[in-house]
């Protein structure tokens, strides 16, 4: 994501963008909605958060500021420095980092978040649920939020639109998560919804 859409979000002017598949299947950001102190939904999801959190794709530092106001300790990630910055400056600790790459912590974190929609992240959600598989302890949980039951799945390389940029991204509707748990060594603890947000807990079998 580009800078300036960033800080047109945190501006909040309108700021969304399309991502498209070759499929012909569709995903929208609302880089706005992120910048916002809260969203409903997120509520139901920070509860789980218990104990020591990484919030992947962290973007400018809702979730990670919301459960450090908790009294949680909690490390965002995001490969946007301009994404990172933001979260600095909102009070999270951000670091510039790829989830695939050396992270502090790695098999000791309690929690790992993937909120809105990062389950999506890097087009492979079956390589991203294996090394969030290794970030948490034995014990741990996986909070994912998906797309909506009757969505169609989809991974790969898509297409900004307007930009042509190439995204690898994936949309995992909640209704396959099951399956997916199952073919990372994980399983699917309980689904939710709120605010017309579906969400789950995985944890390593």
């Amino acid at each position: 994501m580009s800078a300036a859409v960033l800080f047109d979000a945190v501006f909040r002017r309108p700021a969304p963008f399309t991502v498209r598949h070759a499929t012909g299947a569709e995903h929208r950001f609302d880089p706005v909605a992120w910048c916002r102190d809260d969203l409903p939904g997120d509520g139901t999801l920070l509860a789980r958060c218990t104990g020591p959190t990484l919030d992947v794709g962290c973007g400018p530092g809702r979730l990670t500021v919301a459960l450090a106001g908790r009294g949680l300790p909690a490390l965002g990630i995001d490969i946007s420095e301009t994404a990172v910055r933001l979260a600095r400056r909102r009070g999270a600790t951000a670091l510039r980092r790829d989830v695939f790459d050396p992270l502090p912590g790695t098999g000791r974190w309690q929690h790992v978040l993937l909120a809105d929609g990062n389950i999506g992240i890097g087009g492979d959600p079956a390589r991203l649920l294996r090394r969030c598989r290794r970030l948490v302890r034995p014990e741990g949980r996986v909070h994912v939020e998906a797309a909506a039951p009757g969505t169609a799945a989809w991974s790969g390389a898509a297409v900004v639109q307007g930009g042509g940029t190439e995204l690898p991204w994936a949309c995992v509707p909640i209704d396959d998560l099951s399956a997916l748990a199952a073919a990372t060594s994980m399983r699917l603890l309980a689904t939710w919804t709120e605010a017309g947000r579906w969400f789950a807990t995985l944890a390593a079998h």
